[in-house]
C-alpha cells in the first residue's frame, strides 16, 4: 500500500522506514568550509529520501545536509565554521527514510 502526499502533483509514498545507528564522525579540518562524511545505514537505498536528526550539534560544526549517496550509505555535510580543528557530534542519529 501507499500513501499519496501533496496539492496539485501529489507524491506516493511507497516505503517509510526508520533507522537509528550510532554514528563517529571523523574530525574536520582546521579550515572553514563543508566537509561530506559517509556512514553506513543497512537498507537505505538511492530512492529514499531522507530526514535526520542527530545528537545535540557541536557548536561550530553542525551537520548542514544529508543524502543517500549509494545503497546502505548515507552522506552527512558538516560545516566547520572555524580555522580550529572541529568534531561533529557521535550519537544516535534518527533518519526517516521515504521512499517514492
Amino acid at each position: 500500500t501507499s500513501v499519496t502526499i501533496g496539492g496539485a502533483t501529489p507524491t506516493a509514498i511507497t516505503n517509510i522506514r526508520v533507522y537509528t545507528p550510532s554514528l563517529t564522525p571523523a574530525q574536520l579540518a582546521a579550515a572553514i568550509g563543508v566537509t561530506e562524511q559517509t556512514f553506513t545505514v543497512t537498507g537505505l537505498t538511492t530512492a529514499d529520501k531522507v530526514f535526520v536528526v542527530g545528537p545535540a550539534p557541536t557548536a561550530l560544526c553542525p551537520p548542514v545536509t544529508y543524502r543517500v549517496s549509494a545503497a546502505d550509505t548515507l552522506a552527512i555535510g558538516f560545516v566547520d565554521l572555524t580555522v580550529a580543528l572541529c568534531t561533529p557530534a557521535a550519537g544516535t542519529y534518527a533518519i526517516v527514510a521515504g521512499r517514492s
